[in-house]
């Protein structure tokens, strides 16, 4: 798994909190070329069996840029000829052309933020984009692309269940693969934190919050997407398997400003700071993962997957019965209903699904 940050926006959205930056083109060439250097130095012709380029938004890079980096890793790992090769894009950084070219490049699958499809939910999020254009790109990409995904958000300021309806009806116009929920969280370093601490902000009430998760998780398989993880609906055969291997625990390469990379058993991160990044300073973060953190980690991450976690792949990844080492945590959420036990598998309700985040503290030793 190879994850590449491409940190670079046309504007910075009121919410986001994400290691992004408005940046210039002589900046963004001297950026690309302190990747290509990383990668050129870290590679060690390992199997890849995906790619993703996220951000930021890679597709303010041009195609050029695109395919320097991407074939900077062709060089230096063996990419499987299956291999799912994702890239972000925003609507409104695309046209015709430029899909058409990131589809000859090799990448195989979109993943398109548009959040809403409400005009007035987009200009208070800070999008570049309106309705029409996120319309028109997801169209566009569904020419060159056979798995396109959706991001959508709730929870936003001004945001009625009714608005919500119509951006999860508004998907039955168009055939993607793919779709990804977010609630609105208030970060620290974004506007929305400034807004909501001068009480400037209108949220909606935590019940309606619920209201909308709950909508979007009963209206998304009446339209042929299927619950894989916490936040993610896909139809048959189009799950990510790049996020998927986040989840099951396998090793990963980050290249980029702030890019994490995890090799079963040492967790690394590259500095944040993308001017430091390109003056080849990148300060890598070292983490030694303990039994402990590995085992808490199979457990938190594995239950993200509506499959959840295999008490038999516990044991022989650790040595140890999951019960011996969780049981507490796996009895306290059996009797809140959160958790079921199926033989071998451990998983979250649908109940569990919804507050998961309380299950997976329990989890923390």
């Amino acid at each position: 798994m190879i994850y590449v940050h491409i940190p670079f926006c046309r504007s910075k959205c009121n919410y986001c909190a994400f290691n992004s930056k408005v940046g210039g083109a002589d900046e963004k060439n001297f950026y690309v070329d302190a990747l290509i250097d990383e990668i050129n130095f870290r590679g060690d012709f390992s199997a890849a069996e995906t790619i993703y380029f996220g951000g930021g938004t890679p597709t303010t890079l041009t195609l050029a840029q695109l395919e320097k980096i991407l074939r900077a890793i062709e060089k230096n790992f063996s990419v499987d000829k299956r291999a799912e090769i994702s890239v972000e894009a925003n609507p409104g950084t695309v046209d015709e052309n430029f899909l058409r070219g990131l589809k000859f490049l090799g990448f195989n699958r979109l993943s398109l933020g548009v959040q809403s499809f409400d005009d007035e939910l987009l200009k208070i999020l800070g999008r570049i984009h309106d309705s029409c254009t996120a319309k028109e790109n997801i169209l566009l990409a569904k020419k060159f692309f056979s798995n396109v995904s959706v991001d959508l958000m709730y929870g936003l300021p001004n945001q009625t269940l009714e608005k919500l309806r119509r951006d999860v009806e508004a998907l039955k116009n168009f055939d993607v693969e793919h779709v990804s929920i977010y609630g609105l969280e208030i970060e620290d370093g974004t506007k929305f934190f400034q807004l909501a601490r001068a009480g400037k902000l209108n949220l909606p009430e935590e019940n309606l919050c619920a209201d909308m998760y709950d909508f979007i998780t009963q209206n998304l398989p009446a339209l042929g997407f299927k619950r894989y993880e916490v936040s993610n609906f896909a139809k048959e055969n189009f799950f990510s398997r790049h996020n998927l291997g986040y989840w099951t625990g396998k090793k990963y390469f980050g290249f980029g400003a702030g890019a994490h990379s995890f090799d079963g058993k040492l967790r690394t991160s590259n500095v944040r700071d993308v001017k430091i990044y390109i003056e080849k300073k990148i300060s890598v973060v070292e983490e030694v993962v303990t039994p402990q953190a590995a085992m808490e980690e199979f457990c938190f991450l594995g239950l993200r997957v509506v499959e959840g976690i295999s008490a038999r792949t516990f044991e022989k990844n650790f040595g140890k019965k999951i019960f011996d080492v969780f049981g507490s945590a796996i009895e306290k959420n059996l009797r809140r209903g959160l958790l079921e036990v199926d033989g071998d598998k451990i998983f979250l309700t649908e109940r569990g699904m919804s507050l998961g985040n309380e299950v997976f503290a329990d989890f923390l030793l």
